[in-house]
């Protein structure tokens, strides 16, 4: 299995919306992609609770079965179409994946 974490803190404004609009619509977006990516086993998104200084404004957590399900997640139609919202109200940006 291969967890695959996003971390994401966003632009103040961006698309022409605040940050929090901005926050919701990313986390509509891509929790449509549930059951539309094979190989996918769990997806979740949360908002920050903290608001530190260090912290980022969005966390996706999502689970693969293998690290063939990751890479055809990454070039999915479906997840390709969200990269131009999604980037265009990023201000900074983490990954981290790794196998159990």
């Amino acid at each position: 299995m291969v967890k695959h974490i996003v971390i994401w803190k966003l632009k103040d404004e961006a698309h022409g919306n605040e940050r929090q609009t901005n926050a919701n619509l990313v986390k509509e977006k891509i929790l449509a992609l549930r059951g539309r990516i094979p190989g996918m086993r769990s997806l979740e998104v949360g908002f920050d609770l903290s608001r530190t200084s260090s912290s980022g404004d969005i966390v996706l957590y999502s689970e693969f079965i293998d690290r063939d399900a990751l890479e055809a997640y990454q070039a999915h139609p479906a997840h390709e179409a969200l990269k131009p919202f999604i980037g265009g109200v990023t201000a900074e940006r983490r990954i981290v994946d790794y196998e159990m």
